[in-house]
């Protein structure tokens, strides 16, 4: 009777650690950015600032930009990793997440690689965008596969258009990005919007800074807030 109960205890208490263990695979959320000020992140103070514990990125008809530039997180490289946060975009302009990517020109806070994409138009919100790199890599309702030789395979995951009227215009959209592995999925407003899984040699990265975007072009304003940082192991 005591082996049974002996084996019955070792049997839960490995029962438990199967059932826990997905837990331990990834940290809580911090917050990375303080609602205060841009401590921890570095950009052109002429165009990004905080206000009303939002992170603001505004530029004007006065000063039009010549090159897209970015507001990066100065904390380190993300490899896998959950990320959330609400944005919000005026009537014109383009903006974005980038993720796994690198600084290509350190004075002017120019960054490439994979982006999260942003745009008052609604054209462009949810695809996968890499900057400086091969351009569009996924479509918005598209799951996208590039093999080692970067041939691709394409599927869907919903229409476009549909996906596309779950986005509030001038006003308040909760994003999530999970990078996990080859695996990139974008979610707004808790819709997949698009799939990039990249095997692609030379291409794919595996970590990299997050940074956000002002596009150049007309003028435009872009707010984020509550940015959320979950690390995968």
């Amino acid at each position: 009777m005591l082996v049974l109960r002996k084996t019955l205890v070792t049997s839960l208490a490995a029962f438990l650690c199967m059932v826990a263990s997905p837990l331990s695979a990834q940290q809580s959320a911090k917050e990375i950015f303080n609602g205060k000020d841009l401590t921890g992140w570095r950009g052109n103070t002429e165009l990004w600032s905080v206000e009303d514990g939002c992170i603001i990125g505004k530029t004007t008809a006065e000063k039009p930009l010549k090159f897209n530039t970015f507001l990066i997180w100065d904390a380190g490289k993300v490899s896998n990793f959950e990320l959330e946060f609400d944005y919000k975009i005026g009537k014109e302009g383009n903006s974005g997440i980038q993720y796994r990517s690198k600084v290509i020109k350190e004075d002017d806070f120019i960054v490439g690689g994979y982006q999260a994409d942003i745009d008052a138009s609604l054209q462009y919100a949810g695809i996968n965008y890499e900057e400086r790199g091969r351009g569009i890599l996924a479509q918005r309702g598209q799951r996208v596969t590039y093999d080692k030789a970067g041939a691709k395979k394409e599927d869907s995951i919903g229409d476009g258009k549909e996906l596309g009227k779950v986005i509030k215009s001038e006003d308040w959209n909760h994003y999530k990005l999970v990078a996990n592995g080859n695996k990139l999925s974008h979610m707004i407003n808790d819709k997949l919007m698009s799939e990039v899984i990249d095997d692609q040699d030379g291409k794919a990265a595996a970590e990299g800074i997050l940074a956000f975007q002002i596009h150049q072009g007309p003028p435009m304003v872009i707010k984020f807030k509550n940015i959320k940082l979950t690390e995968l192991k």
